[in-house]
């Protein structure tokens, strides 16, 4: 515990970590002063209403940071974002040479694959903006506008949306932590004010076991998204002893960890931006006077109004990003390759290929842990939904998972730059 408030003391009086934080508190600050400010023609009884009544746009709302509710310039939140870095992630398995430039090229490369998702937000966008504003317009939560207005409400939230992926940038760059990461969890945060005064508004006595029923699943979410997140499955690894000179190097042993969970919250981001785009198309051909067109409509609309459908195809969802994401970022012929260059090998397996099919075969069944514990938790605000009712109660559970993992992360982040500070 000592050691604990050293620390935290040390993060404050240290000069440059202490810059970070503030940087990342004033653009949190910037991020909450947009999420407030409304774009034109809105109707904030009908739209309170229905979001009140669609369980995946009151997600959205808590992860854009309450901007959908305000129909604000940041309504859009980061998912544009989001989506064309999945696009682009996507496309390295398609295109060598994008999977170079992401894996091979370094740092410039790096950027460069950077630079193509910010361009590909653009378009994405203006057409996750007409779709939303579509469907808002439907469902009398937005006055008919003309044409002049629609084309500058499309181009507010565009640009609203690029400037929160910068304030992102900025806090990757400058501050401390995951800055998309810490966008949504800052939109989160400031949600609960408002879902507690939801909940107190709609007090019943008779719905008490309810919420010590929601009360233990938090803590049992909690207790698990930490040992998930902690856990590590070690591969041992030994270094060949090398003589030079009249000196002997190597024959230490050590251990490679393998995080249960590689993907962390990611994949559970990818899966509510990609259900976003079944919303647009409802929305873009429900005027449509075409017979098929009108059966797709409808066959859409009852699936996503089915909890239970929507729910599995959610789980499946995550489930897949999960291995997805983690086949992006960890590359088991890279860690055999290095192993192999700096005379390290796994006791009984030989080093290259043998070893990348080795740690590859362990990922892929750790990996299914990590994806199933994070399916169950994604589809868990709708099994509480169908059960209780209760959309707030609901959606806290998906935001807890993000929370409780965002704030571990930025923990041992602040832990990792004080313990370079006392060296």
């Amino acid at each position: 515990m000592n050691e604990f408030v050293q620390k935290i003391r040390l993060a404050f009086t240290d000069k440059d970590l202490r810059k970070k934080l503030l940087f990342v508190f004033f653009a949190l600050v910037i991020f909450r002063l947009g999420a407030n400010i409304p774009i034109p023609a809105v109707d904030p009884g009908r739209l309170s209403g229905f979001l009140s009544g669609n369980q995946f746009l009151g997600l959205l709302n808590v992860f854009s940071g309450g901007g959908l509710s305000n129909l604000s310039i940041f309504m859009l939140g980061v998912g544009p974002y989001i989506t064309s870095s999945i696009i682009m992630q996507l496309l390295t398995m398609i295109f060598p040479k994008l999977r170079e430039m992401y894996h091979e090229e370094g740092t410039q490369g790096r950027r460069k694959f950077t630079q193509y998702s910010r361009f590909l937000t653009v378009p994405l966008a203006i057409i996750q903006g007409f779709g939303l504003l579509a469907l808002l317009k439907n469902a009398g939560a937005v006055v008919e506008l003309s044409l002049f207005d629609q084309i500058f409400n499309i181009i507010l939230i565009t640009a609203g949306s690029m400037l929160l992926m910068w304030i992102g940038e900025l806090i990757n760059e400058y501050g401390i932590g995951n800055g998309v990461s810490l966008i949504i969890f800052a939109g989160i945060v400031a949600s609960i004010p408002g879902v507690l005064q939801q909940l107190a508004a709609v007090y019943d006595p008779s719905q008490i076991p309810v919420y010590l029923l929601f009360l233990v699943a938090a803590i049992i979410v909690i207790f698990g998204v930490v040992v998930i997140t902690e856990a590590e499955r070690p591969i041992p690894i030994t270094y060949a002893k090398r003589v030079r000179g009249m000196k002997m190097y190597g024959g230490v042993s050590t251990y490679l960890p393998l995080r249960i969970n590689q993907a962390g919250v990611i994949p559970i981001i990818f899966a509510l931006s990609i259900l976003l785009f079944p919303q647009i198309i409802i929305n873009f051909f429900s005027g449509s006077t075409n017979s098929i067109l009108q059966g797709l409509v409808s066959l859409l609309t009852s699936a996503i109004n089915n909890v239970w459908f929507y729910g599995s195809f959610y789980f499946v969802l995550v489930f897949l990003f999960t291995y997805f994401y983690t086949a992006v970022t960890f590359d088991p012929d890279a860690i055999a390759g290095n192993l192999q260059k700096s005379g390290a090998f796994i006791p009984g397996v030989r080093p290259g290929q043998s070893t990348a099919d080795y740690i590859s075969k362990i990922l892929v069944r750790i990996t299914f842990v990590g994806a199933l514990f994070l399916g169950i938790i994604a589809v868990l605000p709708f099994v509480m939904q169908a059960f209780t009712k209760n959309q707030s109660l609901a959606i806290g559970g998906t935001g807890l998972l993000i929370v409780v993992q965002v704030v571990l992360d930025l923990i041992k982040r602040i832990n990792a730059q004080v313990s370079l500070r006392e060296y």
